[in-house]
């Protein structure tokens, strides 16, 4: 039986697992999320979902030497002082500007650090990262309205060689486990500016369902359990 921890940002989840108060997005990264380990796993499972505000103090229910749990964050804002597989991980990607100043020096790459104003990227590219090697979906790219997204936005084939390379060397550098990763990124006078890795399906990859098979969070679940994902297909 598979224990699964969910955290999430949200003010307060019930005793059942409802989430009551929290952003629209991240209801439907928790629905999709869990609707996916529903339809991808055989036999019980525990499902414990908690805002990341009441991971600390250490819980009762929860010990991180139990190689039952899998912890699964929806969020890049977890507390240093929680354990979990993939810590040293979300603690790098949280600091962006430190990833930032890496693909500078080591990839030479402009990164958002280089753009005096508030820049955020418009476009993700998936990786998804199995036991065997990174897997990559087609780019996800702002809507129209606010807090929406897009899939598939095409690239140039040499374009997307140098985003599949830069991917790579990011989770090469940071000893990335297999999780579905979107590397985030946009332009600035068509020069490729990098802005920062989350460690986790975010809210771009909602644009995924129904558009991708299988989507981000059926891909994230595969690799957490070591299920093998042989191809990624545009519906």
């Amino acid at each position: 039986m598979y224990k699964v921890l969910i955290i999430i940002n949200a003010q307060k989840v019930s005793h059942q697992g409802t989430v009551l108060s929290t952003s629209p997005a991240t209801q439907r990264m928790t629905a999709a999320f869990k609707d996916a380990i529903a339809n991808q796993t055989a036999g019980e499972t525990l499902i414990k979902i908690v805002p990341v505000h009441q991971l600390l103090p250490k819980s009762d229910w929860y010990d991180p030497s139990d190689s039952s749990w899998l912890c699964c964050p929806l969020t890049i804002e977890m507390p240093p002082q929680f354990e979990f597989c993939q810590s040293k991980v979300f603690q790098t990607c949280r600091d962006f500007k430190g990833m930032r100043q890496w693909v500078q020096e080591n990839l030479k790459v402009r990164t958002g650090n280089q753009i005096k104003r508030v820049w955020h990227g418009n476009y993700w590219l998936p990786i998804v990262l199995t036991a065997k090697g990174p897997m990559y979906g087609e780019v996800i790219g702002e809507g129209q309205l606010p807090n929406s997204y897009e899939q598939p936005v095409d690239f140039p084939d040499e374009q997307r060689q140098v985003l599949y390379y830069l991917g790579y060397r990011l989770l090469e550098s940071i000893s990335a486990q297999p999780s579905v990763y979107l590397l985030q990124f946009g332009f600035q006078d068509e020069t490729l500016i990098f802005d920062r890795i989350w460690p986790f399906p975010a809210a771009p990859a909602l644009a995924s369902i129904g558009i991708q098979k299988p989507d981000l969070y059926t891909c994230h679940w595969q690799c957490l359990i070591q299920q093998p994902i042989r191809d990624l297909v545009i519906a």
